[in-house]
């Protein structure tokens, strides 16, 4: 079982980035999936949640408006488009299937 995210870097505020996260190792289109977050120091907070058919979505507060959570089981992939980003966005990132595992991480700073 293995989830791997991508797509993270280095970005200016108000710039935009798309997180991948692929998986392997089960059935993708039967798990939800999760993004969460954790910056330096803080709790690893949930940004977004998508169901196994993509029919539902929810987010955080903070988050809501300028992220999307989409997923495409065909590719065994769930994605996060990131818009209006600010420092405060800054963190690694991370994908979670529900009731299974997490990914490494991908790292994302928003700075100018």
């Amino acid at each position: 079982v293995q989830l791997v995210e991508s797509g993270g870097g280095l970005v200016q505020p108000g710039g935009s980035l798309r997180l991948s996260c692929a998986a392997s190792g089960f059935t993708f289109s039967s798990y939800g999936m999760s993004w969460y977050r954790q910056a330096p120091g803080k709790e690893r907070e949930l940004v977004a949640g998508i169901t196994s058919t993509g029919g539902s979505t929810n987010y955080a507060a903070s988050v809501k408006g300028r992220f999307t959570i989409s997923r495409d089981n065909a590719k065994n992939t769930v994605y996060l488009q990131m818009n209006s980003l600010k420092p405060e966005d800054t963190a690694v990132y991370y994908c979670k299937a529900w009731g299974g595992p997490w990914g490494q991480g991908t790292q994302v700073t928003v700075s100018s």
